[in-house]
């Protein structure tokens, strides 16, 4: 890594997803309480995600006082250096709440609107994912790489489902046909987890509708870098109507079964 910027982008993200980490891993009360709700009751938002949000922003802002910010728990600020951090202080807020281990700190850097670095901290499975652009994609010092492209029927394939329970029931329908189609189907209730295990080889493919600029952003740059093709609709970035990750010999025939199913819409 030879940019300068990106390479004090990438220390800082390392070193905030890892504080945070610290704490919500070391942190989490035995009655772990809930502030608030999201768009549901199922949904919620712990004290320790939003004690963990202000703990990046504040590292963050300290460092680098002029950068944008955006973040799940409502950090929103535009910054004047071209620089922006997009945070997802806990991802998988439910497993956390449960005391389930897949859950992710997860925060990423644009520069001028591209993501040029990512970190998905794991503190339960004592995993750090991380990616600069054209650096390529680490699980700690080991390079990853995606798994060859199988043929549909043999894929292992990850998905995700919202908490309104109209998108569940349509969500629900598109995984019923595409099971018969795939070896299998996963949902662990992280998505940053899930672009990460694509990234290393440990899922073939990984699609949901629904996600937020935070839950993508430094999962969908890892994933790319260990040479997975990502999009949405075909033609398009992913995005909230639709984000699908793959192998390249992969991705252009789940995407073509998940347009056909209506994966995108409700």
């Amino acid at each position: 890594m030879t940019d300068p910027l990106l390479t004090e982008l990438h220390e800082l993200a390392l070193e905030a997803a890892r504080r945070a980490g610290v704490l919500l891993r070391d942190g989490r009360p035995d009655d772990l309480a809930v502030a608030q709700t999201k768009s549901s009751a199922v949904d919620v938002v712990t004290e320790m995600d939003i004690a963990a949000e202000k703990l990046i922003t504040g590292f963050l802002a300290e460092h680098r006082p002029h950068d944008g910010l955006l973040g799940e728990e409502g950090a929103a600020t535009p910054g004047t250096t071209g620089v922006r951090w997009v945070i997802d202080p806990l991802d998988g807020t439910v497993n956390y709440l449960y005391g389930l281990p897949t859950w992710s700190v997860s925060i990423a850097a644009e520069r001028d609107g591209e993501t040029v670095v990512g970190v998905v901290e794991i503190p339960m499975r004592g995993e750090t994912f991380h990616a600069t652009l054209g650096g390529g994609a680490r699980l700690g010092d080991r390079t990853l790489a995606v798994r060859p492209a199988p043929d549909l029927s043999q894929a292992l394939v990850a998905t995700g489902f919202g908490y309104v329970q109209e998108r569940r029931d349509h969500q629900a329908q598109v995984a019923r046909e595409l099971l018969p189609q795939v070896r299998d189907i996963r949902r662990a209730g992280s998505a940053a987890v899930d672009l990460c295990d694509v990234a290393a080889g440990r899922l073939d493919a990984y699609y949901e509708r629904g996600l937020n600029p935070w839950d993508l952003a430094a999962g969908d740059l890892i994933a790319r870098e260990a040479g997975a093709r990502t999009g949405g609709r075909p033609g398009e970035p992913p995005s909230g109507e639709l984000a699908l990750v793959a192998p390249e010999g992969l991705f252009g025939t789940l995407q073509g079964f998940l347009e056909r199913a209506g994966a995108w819409h409700d």
